[in-house]
């Protein structure tokens, strides 16, 4: 079956940086567009970043508040997925989640509308604290 774990978080000053990971089974991910969520204390699941399948040449969409700081990637052979985090600040402070849909024969670039995302992972804790 379809299964996501995320690693990598972690509590990091306010500048620095973190990769998480997102280690995937139970699918080709080739053929699934690949999602990261955060949601901080008090507040609702957001979407952070996004990549598409292949069909939709792997575009990706970013959230305003990342944009220029944040960087999703995939590793297709290695079934994982990446969210390269730099600059942090005090309030990207959330569980990480990771998230997945079948997207094999989409052409359109992947959204950050939760309901389009049927499978997710557990999270990983960031804290970015001085």
């Amino acid at each position: 079956q379809v299964q996501l774990v995320e690693s990598g978080g972690g509590l990091v000053q306010p500048g620095g940086s973190l990769r998480l990971s997102c280690t995937t089974s139970g699918f080709t991910l080739n053929y699934y567009a690949i999602a990261w969520f955060r949601q901080a204390p008090g507040k609702e699941r957001e979407g952070v970043s996004c990549i598409s399948s292949s069909r939709a040449d792997y575009g990706t969409t970013y959230a305003d508040s990342v944009k220029g700081r944040f960087t999703i990637s995939r590793d297709n052979a290695g079934n994982t997925a990446y969210l390269q985090m730099n600059n942090l600040k005090p309030e990207d402070t959330a569980v990480y989640f990771c998230a997945t849909y079948f997207a094999r024969f989409s052409p359109e670039v992947c959204s950050l509308s939760m309901r389009q995302y049927p499978y997710w992972g557990q999270g990983t804790q960031v804290t970015v604290s001085a």
